[in-house]
């Protein structure tokens, strides 16, 4: 059993045998932690200098949290003058996350450190209408198999990134119940399904938000302290990243761009009608079948499918007309996009989605417009890139999402005594509430006794 520090430890040297944790110690166990996990302070002389706590506090809340398996001080630091210092150091690899991304038809699983770096990745199509119950299975299944090839993984976490946008409820709290954010979903306990799956907390986000997350803090955003991140795809949206952390609105709903109505020629519609993956598929087809597009139509008529990526491919072979369509798509994003970063006045401007990475065309009308549009002074040293992490920035935003919350204070003060975030009250009574639901469902169908 971990050792517990002790308020009197605060007031009188330690006696044998250490005392229960009192809530008074929670927070400074809290501080420390957080100084610790952010790199903050990485010995204990900066740890007492920054916390404002007396050595021997330090000293005790530092073997607690050792204890607990949160910090190490095997590693000593660089001399300078006297005895090098032992370094302390955030235990990341002491626990696991599960990480995952429902994409409209892609389903993409890993697993990640406490730290939200990410061990192990693995991506495969799928489709989002198919019946909740059966992807679900499919996403419990690869979970286990993850696991099963960690060793001695403690699960702190589950992390999900969904396409819709999820409600915030003003807390980095888990979910208690699962919000209806996916269409066909409404009825089936996501949430609830896999915390009795896995006896751990689960975090939902949308996908511009874990995006955004994963390109801030290993992607092209990784430095920089204000980023916009724009998604192209069936839907449009965009996240913004300011002063390092996720801005999310009073609703949770930050982003929806794709709703902004946008004019073309004589066609008006919104953004993502006019612009995204469904709209350049469809000009694509008319092109082949009217014969604009040499290349399309020869796609066509070896009875292949014209799809957005099939747009693209085609423009980068120098295809006029598949040009035309993706410069036209990229010209009204850059529009609307321009309006945000006159608004917001980010330093970088991310790019994402398959139609993205895939070819230039998009990238160069929408730096076009965007550059067109903006002030001066927003646009002076405004950068405007690709993402560099592709579909692995949704899984480390999921990870960043869920380590983030492990150890928001107002989570961490109320589990960091009994030392992993399945002894939280909320999330034991969660469980409760969970399996009496489950006994309920069970009497419900289960045959009266003859």
């Amino acid at each position: 059993m971990p050792r517990m520090a002790s308020v009197e430890a605060d007031i009188r040297p330690r006696r044998k045998g250490r005392p229960s944790v009192s809530e008074t110690a929670a927070p400074s166990l809290v501080d420390i932690l957080n100084l610790v996990r952010t790199g903050r302070a990485t010995t204990r002389q900066e740890i007492e200098r920054q916390s404002e706590l007396g050595r021997a506090v330090v000293a005790d809340r530092l073997g607690t949290l050792g204890d607990l398996g949160l910090v190490d001080e095997s590693e000593l630091g660089t001399a300078t003058g006297g005895r090098a210092p032992r370094l302390v150091r955030f235990a990341a690899d002491h626990g696991r996350i599960l990480v995952a991304t429902l994409d409209q038809t892609a389903l993409g699983v890993g697993i990640a450190d406490l730290a939200g770096s990410l061990i192990m990745e693995h991506h495969e199509t799928t489709e989002l209408t198919q019946p909740a119950p059966a992807l679900a299975e499919r996403l419990e299944t690869l979970f286990r198999w993850i696991l099963e090839r960690q060793a001695n993984p403690q699960l702190y976490g589950i992390s999900i990134s969904v396409p819709g946008a999820v409600p915030d409820g003003g807390e980095v709290f888990f979910q208690r119940s699962t919000p209806a954010v996916l269409p066909g979903w409404d009825s089936f306990p996501l949430v609830e399904t896999l915390v009795a799956a896995f006896d751990a907390p689960v975090w939902l986000r949308s996908s511009v938000e874990t995006m955004t997350m994963g390109e801030l803090h290993a992607g092209a955003g990784d430095g920089h302290r204000t980023m916009l991140f724009v998604k192209v795809g069936k839907r449009i949206g965009a996240g913004l990243a300011s002063n390092g952390e996720l801005f999310r609105g009073a609703q949770g709903a930050v982003g929806l761009i794709g709703s902004v109505p946008v004019t073309a020629g004589e066609r008006s519609g919104t953004l993502e009608a006019m612009a995204g993956s469904d709209h350049i598929a469809q000009e694509g087809r008319l092109a082949a079948e009217r014969g604009l597009s040499a290349v399309l139509a020869d796609h066509l008529r070896r009875g292949g499918p014209v799809t957005a990526l099939e747009v693209a491919q085609a423009a980068q072979m120098g295809d006029a007309a598949a040009i035309d369509i993706l410069s036209q798509s990229g010209r009204l994003i850059g529009q609307v996009v321009a309006t945000l970063a006159n608004m917001l006045n980010p330093e970088l401007i991310v790019l994402s989605g398959s139609i993205a990475q895939t070819n230039d065309i998009l990238l160069a009308a929408t730096r076009e417009a965007i550059y067109g549009a903006c002030h001066p002074l927003v646009s002076r040293d405004l950068q405007i890139v690709r993402s560099q992490m592709g579909n692995s920035a949704g899984l480390v935003g999921a990870a960043m999402v869920a380590a983030e919350g492990l150890f928001a204070p107002s989570l961490l003060r109320d589990w960091i005594m009994a030392g992993r975030p399945q002894d939280h009250p909320m999330f034991q009574q969660l469980k409760a509430r969970i399996l009496d639901r489950g006994t309920l469902e069970e009497n419900a169908v289960r045959p009266p006794d003859m």
